[in-house]
């Protein structure tokens, strides 16, 4: 029986996904290591050129294609780049459980990488058949109010739990599938960073998750899902011996969240007083510029633009997204011969002429 490892990712987020396959790989050789891609590879390039840290590979049409039929581009249309990738993982866990020899499946944000052994996860899913890792493990001081605010707040805001990782056994008619259909179902409808509706991607649908089913584990382990909310409690350090330890214990993953302004504003916030924090992320973001593909413009992503070149902004996203009469009558909206896009110039809802900026998931505030 094997552990099925995935991650899903665009090709502009290759460099931090081959990071967190390098890094499984040498802790787990094992594991069986899958690349769910919401992308289409650019001009020029060879999907098994970019992608082969990975054992497999699924796309987005490979998910979906047979359920949406003609449907798919508008689906896609309806999701930014965000939402798009995080929206087909539980179809993804859904597709992995069903392989004959899957035992165990776990998934993976790309901006992860391995520092130890996780055995303790696939143990944990011997009794449990569904594991979760909360963003926190200890209550703030009272007198802290600004960390209460980052984090304790900003959990019950965005999700109790991070939805970076996660991890279901397989059993016949077992939790973890049940957990699997459902949360795959849910984030093809409403995978969506909507917060006045109670939404944030796949996050807030997993607090759900202790009411509706049961075997659920709570990975309690410090230094699982390490990342800037939890750092005013996690205090980071070197042994003797070069291993990287959190309060003492194995670091076991880290999540390298928002690689860029906001995740450095957040990471020295609470890291001022434990520069080997600095350290270990400085040595991710030099990974990150060796791993960077060639051939893959910056901020790449086959979808986020119209046919003829123009990106797309969220508005237009949102606004296809919730008139269904706009669905109903262009079926492809990326194709400007379909009509959406002229439909929108002539509505004075999208400038002819202007370019709008690409959306930059890094700088978005919470994974």
């Amino acid at each position: 029986m094997t552990v099925y490892a995935f991650s899903s990712f665009t090709y502009s987020y290759l460099d931090r996904a081959r990071i967190l396959a390098r890094s499984l790989r040498r802790q787990h050789a094992d594991w069986h290591l899958c690349a769910v891609i919401t992308d289409m590879p650019p001009e020029g390039t060879l999907q098994t050129d970019l992608l082969n840290d990975f054992d497999s590979v699924l796309t987005v049409e490979d998910l979906l294609r047979e359920e949406m039929g003609d449907r798919l581009h508008s689906w896609l249309f309806c999701h930014n780049i965000v939402e798009a990738c995080t929206a087909i993982k539980g179809r993804a866990m859904a597709y992995l459980l069903d392989r004959p020899d899957a035992e165990k499946v776990l998934f993976f944000d790309p901006d992860i990488a391995v520092f130890d052994n996780l055995s303790l996860l696939t143990d944990a899913l011997d009794t449990a058949e569904i594991l979760l890792t909360p963003h926190q493990l200890d209550p703030e001081p009272r007198e802290n109010a600004v960390a209460i605010g980052d984090n304790e707040i900003a959990s019950l805001k965005w999700g109790a739990y991070n939805l970076g990782f996660v991890g279901v056994r397989n059993a016949p008619d077992g939790e973890g599938r049940r957990f699997a259909k459902w949360w795959g179902d849910r984030l093809l409808d409403w995978c969506q960073d909507n917060l006045p509706k109670g939404l944030f991607t796949d996050q807030k649908w997993c607090d759900l998750v202790p009411s509706f089913f049961d075997d659920v584990h709570v990975l309690r382990d410090p230094g699982c899902n390490v990342a800037s909310w939890n750092l005013s409690q996690r205090r980071l350090a070197f042994s003797d011996a070069g291993e990287i330890t959190i309060n003492g214990a194995p670091l076991r993953f880290f999540h390298f969240t928002k690689l860029g302004p906001v995740g450095d504003q957040m990471t020295r916030r609470y890291a001022h007083d434990n520069p080997e924090v600095l350290e270990v992320w400085a040595w991710y973001k030099r990974a990150v510029a060796e791993a960077r593909p060639v051939g893959v413009p910056d901020r790449y992503w086959h979808y986020g633009s119209f046919s003829n070149g123009r990106n797309i902004p969220d508005s237009i996203r949102h606004l296809y997204r919730d008139r269904a009469d706009l669905r109903a009558a262009f079926r492809d909206p990326f194709d400007v011969h379909d009509g959406f896009f002229n439909w929108l110039v002539a509505e004075g809802l999208l400038p002819a002429d202007v370019r709008q900026p690409a959306s930059d998931p890094s700088n978005e505030v919470r994974p």
